[in-house]
């Protein structure tokens, strides 16, 4: 009912701090994952009548919402960070690999190696 508010919140975090966040990080990636999921949790629960677009918006007391955040939103929240965790490794890991070999590649047209 609730569950897509976990990602929105730790969107709108990261979009307001985003350029606190040094280039190399991508933040942007980050957010477009956690939207992303936002809009999509956000559109099946409209699909299935658990949100509407009038107040109070959700269908569900407190009571039904919050174990739902936490069973929904906070795993979908933590596994979009763990793949922003992984892509950013994967950038920086091929980044590196490419400058080592441009640098190869200098040394040798200078006659270095």
């Amino acid at each position: 009912m609730a569950c897509f508010l976990v990602p929105a919140a730790l969107g709108i975090i990261t979009t307001v701090a985003r350029k606190m966040f040094p280039k190399r990080l991508h933040i942007d990636w980050l957010n477009i994952m956690l939207w992303g999921a936002v809009i999509m949790l956000a559109v099946e629960h409209l699909a299935h009548g658990e949100i509407t677009v009038y107040p109070p918006f959700l269908t569900a007391g407190f009571a039904e919402v919050l174990p739902e955040m936490f069973a929904v939103g906070v795993p979908m929240t933590v596994f979009s960070v763990i793949g922003w965790i992984g892509m950013v490794a994967v950038s920086e890991f091929l980044l590196s690999e490419k400058k080592i070999k441009t640098s190869l590649q200098i040394r040798k047209s200078l006659g270095y190696v």
